[in-house]
């Protein structure tokens, strides 16, 4: 994939029409409230592991007030969380390591370049490079506004465990 190439062509998706919502990705993703970093999937492709999602940010982020006053940028961090939540919705929807929580295993190579302001859309592409049942799913990554490029890197998840073992404790 050459440097600025799109994971997935602008033109097979339309930005406008999800095929999942936030309600969908949640009965994957166990991420709730501030750290729920996904609204909504564009695109999917299970023969080529192929994913595309959206966060749309606005005023409200709970980043906007301390990073940085007067000038609130997107954390870089949350920009990388976004993609392993996309990642995740992916492997657990679609059973790719046999289980129903996944946690991320590393990050490598993110490069930001470029900046997500409060009000833009966070466009989320990402690539299944290696999937391994039970062991780990490793997986390239970017985000677009507007088709800019703003950052890429490569990510791991790896099974925690089924969600029974933990959501279904008492709370001591």
């Amino acid at each position: 994939m050459a440097l600025h190439e799109p994971i997935v062509d602008f033109a097979l998706f339309d930005q406008a029409q999800p095929i999942a919502t936030a309600h969908d990705i949640n009965s994957c993703n166990h991420q709730r409230y501030e750290i729920s970093q996904l609204d909504g999937i564009l695109f999917e492709d299970l023969a080529t592991s192929r994913i595309v999602g959206y966060k749309d940010t606005s005023e409200k982020e709970f980043w906007v007030r301390g990073h940085m006053p007067g000038f609130a940028l997107m954390p870089g961090v949350i920009m990388c969380e976004a993609a392993a939540q996309l990642s995740s919705y992916f492997s657990v929807k679609n059973d790719m390591l046999g289980c129903d929580v996944i946690g991320l295993g590393g990050i490598e190579n993110a490069r930001f370049r470029g900046s997500v302001f409060p009000g833009e859309r966070l466009t989320i592409m990402v690539r299944g490079t290696k999937i391994r049942r039970r062991g780990m799913i490793a997986c390239e990554f970017q985000g677009w506004v507007d088709q800019r490029l703003v950052v890429t890197g490569e990510l791991k998840g790896v099974p925690l465990f089924e969600a029974s073992e933990v959501l279904g404790r008492a709370k001591p």
